[in-house]
Parts: structure tokens; sequence; C-alpha cells
């Protein structure tokens, strides 16, 4: 036999018994009610007391399938899930495929005890224990909530899970609050909650449980009681200068009736109003008008520091709140939700502004000293039945905004006042509908609202005098801004499941109605003139749309797929017949989404995600005589309608595993927009701006990329933390009649740790160090280097009392003076056993630092802030449940 035969033959005897010698065993784990377990753990070995020979972990649906090499013809299962009776059997050692059937158990094993008490699993449902992350100074949930891995609170007090915002913040099943969450987040006492709850996945409409997937979660809060009635309240007083905190918040939760209510005043600069921010989603996705607050006018400002506000904000804030809940029947749910914020702040700094051109570099210092006013009214009331035959929610929304603003500026060669009024009103109502009819769901959704706004801004002296007044200086110059607007989007559809696929057609209309006057006055000693031509606006602003949208939602094993192809037909009729100005723009486009998402293992998923879109520009990019916006700002859009189209490509990857309490996820995005015109930018020599649009296609470029990380190490009582961001954002500008690409990149990494090192000592520290560059051009700017550091100890001296350290550190690279800024905390908590009571005593600004410099860029300028400081300050407080 030849060499080359011999050989080949033996290979081929080796992989006849490798063959022979390989088996699979595949399967599926179920709980009690036959529903698939997703992580259960299958271990094959020779028998109960040997090494194992392979493993596996069930997935998303309860499936598993394990290769085994091994002439052994007995083999021993065991497969164990946290909370059920483990498995334990012999089974053949050949190809076949299992269904295992878990029972309920109370005792947990021993391997796996502790982690049982922190992080369960069951489904789509993890919930962590409360009890196993609180510590002896934790007295909200939200102390403890920042704490648990995969669980991030940003500073404006939004949650965010895995790296996305929640949907929904529940208690005890009952979202009380809509969106404004951290009302409850920063008031539940921590003691009154025994786990907190993510609903992974979550579906808020129980109709379209089965029908639609949700790739976002929820949080529960679940309470120890079934009734639970508490409130907590404090009392506080400081000096330097005469300070007050008062703060009483009332609450109860039982099955029908839950409420909410609080009273907040301080002067200590903590600012209340974050407690009533908004979170929530539309329910019209990309089409949803946007109510929010829209300032045509404003102030300069200084950019707001990177730490605590208690550190800067110079405030007088009272916020009254009252929420309340009431089951009317099983599943039908009234909500009021009423709030009233007056706030006066101030604001004493200066900024240093470095404008680049391709050409030049333009300097600006202000030294400002502003007066800002709040009063905000914002109410809810909303009638909601969620079954699984029947879905309603009609949501009616008044908001009302009374400010108003004084700001004084030096920029050394001109001594500038500012007043300003910018009052807004909001009515709106929504309406969501789904019903059952035959074997079709019926859906229909309204929004309808009107908004209001009569601004006003004075300068002095005058401003642009080339523009305004022939070069001439002037005394005052005046801008009013009055806006109306009046939308309306109706939709009605069908949703039905044929083989596996749910179709959602759905047709729509919208009007949007809007109309804007602005004129500008020059005020001269005792003469008055009010500027026509391109100095004033009537604009009628009318835009229409009609739209039919199809979307298929398919979910198999553990792929989800969902696919919008809505297709529209836009008309825009633009008037201003003061200016002689008409334009009118019809359109149809198609603009498809597709998100795939596949859950690879019990504890890996990714999914991709691409869209394309149109978008037209409002009213506010979209008026043709001159509007001062702010006392160097002159902006006029003198062009064709925007237009832009927009290519969204995403990738996401995420890894959760309860076993080890371990959760990361990193994200990749691409944005491509082609825009229509192109905005240019003529800054003068004392930094005073006029922008105009110029019709020209153009493009813009970004790309991010964000990873995250977070492990909670039981044996040391440790939360550790791990980010990274990077961000590119490449546009072409005309500056200074110039154009010029513009290129930014920033990069950053964020680590946080959260560790209760012994029993009389607890620690926090976060770091972020980041890095800034713009490039114009050919042009290389100098990059921005920034680094916060921030550690907080604990002591605890006693069972009822401890003190606490805080420190802070921040850098950059940018600032001639106050490159490094230190700041100190001292704190001291006493608990009075029997009553409850806490006194806590706070020496705040123990270095007394007055002043902090903040850098930061936008397309084509560095901003240099420096906010003065509150100084150093004692605060005692008297902190109390009732």
């Amino acid at each position: 036999m030849k060499k080359g035969h011999f050989i080949l033959l033996f290979i081929f005897f080796l992989l006849a018994s490798s063959a022979k010698a390989q088996s699979v065993l595949s399967g599926k784990v179920l709980d009690e009610n036959s529903q698939g377990l997703s992580g259960a753990t299958i271990m094959i070995s020779k028998d109960s007391t040997s090494a194992i020979l392979a493993y596996g972990i069930s997935d998303g649906n309860g499936n598993f399938s394990i290769k085994l090499k091994t002439e052994i013809d007995l083999l021993f299962l065991k497969i164990s899930y946290i909370g059920y009776a483990t498995l334990k059997q012999e089974i053949q050692n050949k190809d076949q495929e299992l269904e295992i059937q878990l029972s309920p158990s109370s005792e947990a094993l021993k391997e796996v005890l502790v982690e049982a008490r922190i992080i369960e699993q069951r489904g789509d449902t993890l919930s962590f224990s409360v009890s196993a992350f609180k510590d002896q100074k934790d007295r909200v949930i939200a102390d403890v909530l920042k704490k648990m891995p995969g669980i991030e609170i940003l500073p404006g007090g939004q949650i965010e899970y895995q790296g996305k915002p929640i949907q929904k913040y529940y208690i005890e099943g009952l979202d009380l609050l809509e969106g404004r969450y951290s009302l409850a987040n920063n008031n539940i006492a921590a003691d009154d909650v025994s786990k907190v709850q993510i609903l992974e996945n979550h579906q808020p409409v129980k109709l379209l449980d089965s029908l639609e997937f949700s790739e976002r979660a929820s949080i529960n809060i679940k309470l120890k009681n079934d009734v639970t009635t508490s409130g907590t309240a404090e009392l506080g007083t400081g000096l330097s200068p005469l300070l007050w905190k008062i703060k009483a918040t009332p609450m109860i939760f039982t099955r029908k009736n839950q409420a909410i209510v609080t009273y907040q005043s301080n002067n200590t600069g903590h600012d209340v109003s974050r407690e009533i921010r908004d979170f929530s989603f539309s329910d019209f996705g990309r089409g949803d008008y946007n109510i929010n607050k829209r300032d045509w006018l404003s102030i300069r400002g200084l950019a707001a520091p990177p730490f605590s506000q208690q550190r800067w904000l110079d405030n007088n804030v009272h916020l009254g709140s009252a929420n309340y809940l009431i089951r009317l029947k099983q599943d039908v749910d009234l909500k009021t939700n009423i709030s009233y914020l007056n706030d006066a702040q101030r604001q004493i700094g200066n900024t240093q502004t470095r404008f680049f051109t391709p050409t030049d570099t333009i300097d600006l210092v202000e030294r400002t000293n502003n007066d800002l006013f709040y009063n905000t009214l914002q109410s809810k009331f909303i009638l909601e039945r969620n079954t699984n035959d029947n879905y309603l929610k009609n949501e009616l929304e008044f908001n009302g905004y009374w400010d108003s603003q004084r700001g004084f500026i030096d920029t050394g060669n001109n001594e500038v006042l500012q007043r300003l009024s910018n009052p807004f009103a909001v009515v709106r109502n929504k309406l969501r509908m789904l019903k059952p009819i035959g074997k079709q769901l019926i859906t229909f959704r309204s929004n309808t609202g009107y908004t209001e706004a009569n601004q006003n801004l004075n300068v002095q002296p005058g401003q642009f005098e080339a523009l305004l007044n022939n070069g001439e200086p002037f005394t005052e110059v005046g801008q009013e801004v009055s806006s109306t607007a009046f939308f309306t989007d109706n939709s009605a559809g069908m949703t039905k499941k044929v083989s596996g696929v749910t179709l959602s057609p759905e047709v729509g209309f919208s009007i949007q109605k809007e109309h804007l006057e602005s004129r500008l006055t020059v005020f001269d000693g005792a003469e008055t003139e009010i500027l026509n031509g391109n100095f004033r606006n009537d604009l009628d602003f009318l835009s229409s749309r009609i739209y039919f949208t199809s979307r298929f939602v398919y979910e198999k094993d553990n792929w989800n797929l969902r696919l919008n192809t809505p297709v529209n037909y836009r008309s825009f009729n633009i008037k201003d017949p003061t200016l002689n100005e008409d334009q009118q723009l019809n359109r149809l486009t198609f603009e498809p989404d597709i998100y795939i998402r596949n859950k690879f293992s019990a504890f890996w998923e990714t999914s991709v995600s691409a869209a394309l879109s149109n978008e037209f520009g409002e009213i506010n990019r979209m008026y043709y005589g001159f509007i001062l916006n702010n006392y160097r700002s002159l902006q006029r859009y003198n062009s064709p309608l925007p237009e832009d189209l927009r290519q969204n490509y995403s990738w996401r990857l995420t890894y959760r595993n309860p076993l080890t309490s371990f959760f990361a996820n990193t994200s990749y995005s691409h944005n491509r927009t082609r825009r229509n015109l192109l905005y240019s930018n003529l800054i003068g020599e004392n930094a005073a701006t006029v922008l105009e649009a110029i019709e020209q296609e153009n493009y813009s470029y970004s790309h991010n990329w964000s990873a995250k990380a977070s492990k909670y190490f039981s044996k040391l009582n440790t939360t550790l933390t791990l980010g990274t961001t990077f961000s590119l954002f490449e546009r072409e500008q005309l500056l200074n009649q110039n154009l010029a690409e513009v290129h930014n990149e920033n990069l950053s990494f964020d680590l946080g740790l959260e560790s209760e090192v012994t029993d009389w000592l607890s620690a926090s520290y976060a770091a972020n160090f980041s890095l800034l560059q713009t490039r114009i051009e050919e042009r290389d700017i100098d990059a921005i280097e920034t680094q916060q550091h921030t550690l907080d100890l604990f002591f605890y001296v006693a069972e009822n009392q401890y003190f606490s350290l805080n420190s802070e550190y921040y850098f950059n690279n940018i600032s001639d003076l106050n490159r490094n800024s230190y700041f100190m905390n001292l704190n001291y908590q006493y608990t009075f056993k029997d009553s409850g009571i806490d006194l806590e005593a706070s020496w705040n600004n123990i270095l007394n630092t007055d002043e902090f410099v903040r850098v930061s860029n936008n397309e084509f300028a560095y901003v240099q802030s420096t906010y003065r400081l509150r100084p150093s300050q004692v605060l005692v407080s008297l902190k109390f449940s009732f």
C-alpha cells in the first residue's frame, strides 16, 4: 500500500471513530406552566461525583443543544435553575431530544444561595434584592438603584438599563407618574421596597403583548407591604448666607389607590425642578408634535458646571406637586398629575469665547450677571384602560410658562443690559384606542393641540448699528415675537397576525398651522422707529401630511424583526405678504426603517437597525425677516424650505448574566445627512453673528461608538462600572464667507465604583477623562483635555451615626487660571432610634473655592465659562418619616 493511501486511510479511521463517539443532546427546559426557562444550567458527567464532561445554558425559549464526545454508554444529567428543584437522572449516550419540566422549590442551592438573594431571573424579569445593595447611608430607592449593575441614573434623573432609557416606571404594577418618575425615585424610602424588578422587552399594552415585541425595559418597584402609607419630611437651616430647606412628601400605595404629594422649598442650590421632568415616550414616534417650551428669544447665559448644582446654583425655589391614581374598576385607572414651580436664580461669572474661522481667530470676553425667574404650571389628566381585550388611553394636558430674565454683560468695550419676557402655553389632548373586532385588532390614534408664545427682548444700548441704524450708535433695540400653532394628527388602522407575521396597516393625516409675527424697534433717545422690510415677519406656515404605513412584525425562536414602510405625501404652503414671499412645496416620500434582534444565547443579544427619513424645516428655521435672538445674534432664513435626507444605521450587542451579576453592552451608530441649505455665519470683530441660509447642497456625517460594563462582586459588596464613548462629527460651514469643513472628535472614559469596604466604611468613586478635538479645513485647534474625579467616603462610627467626606477634583488644559479645581464637603448624620428622626449637619465647600472654569466646544468655537460658586456654608437639618 502506498504511503499516501495509508495516511488517507488512517485519517478516515480517525474521523469514523470520532463520529461514532460523538452524540448530540438537545431539548427544552420548562417551568411548571410549560413555559421555557431561560438560563437553566445543563451539566453532563460520568456519574454524580465525576468531573463535568460537557455543559450548556438554555436560551431565551428554554432550548439547549450540547455536543458530547465520549464512548461511555450511560451518562449523568443534572439540570438546575434558581428557585426550582434540581433534576438528576441517568441517560443513554446517543443523539436524543429531551423535554424537561422543573418544579418550583423554596430550597436554594448552597453554592448559589447568596447570588439568588441578589438577582433572580424569571423569564424576562430580573429581580434585584434591595436589602443586598442597601447600606446604612441609603435613604431613598434612588440611592440603592444606582448601585445595581446594568442600571444607571443620569445627572438629570433619567434611568437607563443596559445603556437605553427605560420606558415605564411602575410602583406595584401601576404607572402613577407617567414619565415624571424622579419624584418617586427620590422620595420612596428604601426600607419600604423589597425588590426592584427590571421588565426586559416590556410591552406596556397588554393587547399587543403577543403581537408586537418591545426592545425596551421598564422598572417595577415592589413594596414590602400591600398597603404602604408613609412620607418623608425635612427641615433645615444654615449660614453664609441665611439658608433654608423645607420638604414634605406624604405618600400612599394600595392596590387601588396611589398618591404622592410634595412641597419643597430651598435656597441651598438643590434644583427640585428635576423631579418633575418628563421622560415618557411618544405613542406617535417620529411624527409626534413637540410641545416642549419654544424660546424664540434669549439672553446670554453661562454653561452649567458638570458637578452638583449645590456647589453653584444660587436659587430660591418653591415646588408643589400632587399626583393621584385611582383604580375605578379592574384595569381602569384615572390619573391626575399637577405641578407648580416658582424659582428665582442668579448667575454670576464670565465667558471667554474663541471663534475659529479658516483665516482668523476672534476672541470675546463677557462678564455676566443674570437674574432668571421661572413660573411653571404642568398638569395631566389621564383615563386609561389596559386589559387583554381592550385598550384606551386619553391624556389631556395643560402647561403654562410665565418666565422672565434680566441680564447684564460687560464685554470690556461695552456694557449691555438685557430684559426678556418669554411666556409659553400649550394645551393638548392625546387619544389611543385598540379594540378587537372579529379576528382583527382595530386601532385609532389622535393628537390635537394648540400652543402660544408672546415674547419680548430689549437690549441697551442698541446692537448691530450697521444693519439697524446706518452705522450710528443708538440707545436701545427691542424685539417682539408672537407665535401660535394648531396641530392635529389622526390615524386609524388594524392589526392581524397571519402565518406568524403581525401585519399593521395604518392610514392617517396631520395638519399643522402656525403663524409668526415679529417686529424690531429702534429707540434713540425720545425717537422710536419700527423697522420694516427685512426686519419684520408676518408669516403663515401651513403643513399637511397624508400617510400610509405598513408595519410587519415577525417573531420566531430567538429572532425578532420589525419593518415599517411609511409612504408620506407632504404639502407646505408658506406666505409672508409683508415681505412679498410665497413658497409652496409638495413631496412624496418613502421612509422605511427596519429593526432585527437575535438572542443567540441565554446571556447574549444583538440587534441592528437602519432607517431612512426626510426631515423638513419647521417655522423656527423658515422665516424671511431678521429676528434678534440675543444681543449678539441676528438670524433669518431667506431661503427655500430646508430638506434633510437622513440615513441612520446602528448595531448593538448586550450581555447580561444574573448568576454572576455581570452586565455589559456596546453600540455603534452612523448618520449621513444630505441638506439642501448651507448656513452662513458672519462673525464680526465683536463676535456679533449674523446667520443666514444659502441654497447649496451639502453633507454631514457622524459616527458614535460606546461600551459599558458593570459587575457586582457579592463577596466584596462592590459594584464596578467601566465605560467609554467616541464620537466623530463632520459638516460643511460658511464661516465669514469662506467654505470650510468642520471636524469634531470626542473621546471619553468613565470609571465608577460603589463599595461597602467593611462594616464601618463604604466608598463611592467616579472618574471621567475626556478629549475634544476640533479641526477646520487644514487648521488644527488645540485639543481640550478634561478630567473629573469624585470620591465619597462614609465612616459608620456607630449603628445610628456616620460621617461622610466628599471630595472632587477637576482639570482642564485650556484655562490660563483655575486649571485645577478642588472641592470638599463634610457631613454628619445621627439617627434617634426611638423616633427614627435623622439629624444631619453639613459643611459644604470647606476649601471655600469661589469659582470654577468649564471648557467646552461647538462646531467652530471654544467656550470657557467661569462660574461664581456658592461660598463655604453650614446647613443643619432634621429628617423624619410619618
